[in-house]
């Protein structure tokens, strides 16, 4: 098993990706801890996993609550191995920048950059001390499509870039790797009562090489692959899984 004795936190664990990289996780051999602001999709997930799951309902924009939470699952635990932020932001997406108002523009970016900073803060200061650790961050930054308006999603995301290669450089010498997963979107995770649910997803399809977008299944396995030793050389890096939308 790839992640055997590694201990997990994922951030947002109750939304569809962090519901599929927990299970993933779960089955390569991690201890996985759960944390989210609904207690219920929580919940779900741990009773699908193996061997159950460890849940807090957690505000990640609180910092004294993240670094508490923190500081519980490396009592629990003894380490923290993998910290994985998979929390959702509310974007406000396809309106033209200039209808936007400034709330709706700036909020998502300001609620994203908090979020990431103050769980990868948590995670890198123990993993610093054991002197190994993985920090993933999901999404990635890239141009957007002609004539997406996507708000201020990618504004966020060339922040989190930003602090990923940062904090790469910061925590290298102590054997701690940060690394982002790159997708151009995967269609499980549009909502069913999106009106335009089918025409999203076939442009997204349409938007890569292999006329195949990523499933959560598969943004899984590369974060357990990521996450584990076998990727130990892998750092500072965005792992492009956007079936070809984005060319390196």
């Amino acid at each position: 098993m790839l992640l055997e004795g590694k201990v997990a936190v994922i951030y947002g664990a109750g939304g569809k990706v962090g519901g599929a990289v927990a299970h993933t996780f779960a089955r390569e051999g991690a201890r996985v801890f759960l944390a989210g602001r609904t207690l219920v999709s929580l919940e779900r997930v741990a009773a699908e996993l193996p061997d159950g799951g460890e849940i807090a309902q957690l505000d990640v924009l609180d910092a004294g609550a993240v670094d508490r939470h923190t500081e519980e699952v490396v009592a629990a635990a003894g380490s923290i191995d993998i910290s994985f932020n998979l929390i959702s932001h509310a974007f406000v997406q396809g309106r033209p920048l200039v209808e936007m108002s400034p709330e709706d523009y700036v909020e998502p970016v300001l609620s994203t950059v908090r979020s990431t900073f103050l769980t990868a803060r948590a995670a890198g200061r123990h993993m610093m001390r054991q002197r190994s650790g993985v920090i993933l961050s999901f999404g990635g930054a890239a141009d957007p499509p002609r004539g997406a308006h996507l708000g201020s999603l990618q504004v966020a995301l060339h922040a989190v870039e930003a602090m990923r290669r940062q904090l790469a450089s910061e925590l290298g010498a102590y054997g701690v790797r940060v690394v982002t997963l790159l997708t151009s979107g995967i269609p499980e995770t549009i909502p069913d009562d999106v009106p335009a649910r089918r025409t999203i997803s076939e442009a997204i399809e349409r938007s890569t090489l292999l006329g195949r977008a990523a499933t959560l299944e598969d943004v899984a396995r590369v974060a357990a692959f990521v996450a584990s030793d076998q990727a130990r050389t892998i750092t500072g890096a965005s792992i492009n899984i956007s079936a070809g939308t984005f060319l390196d």
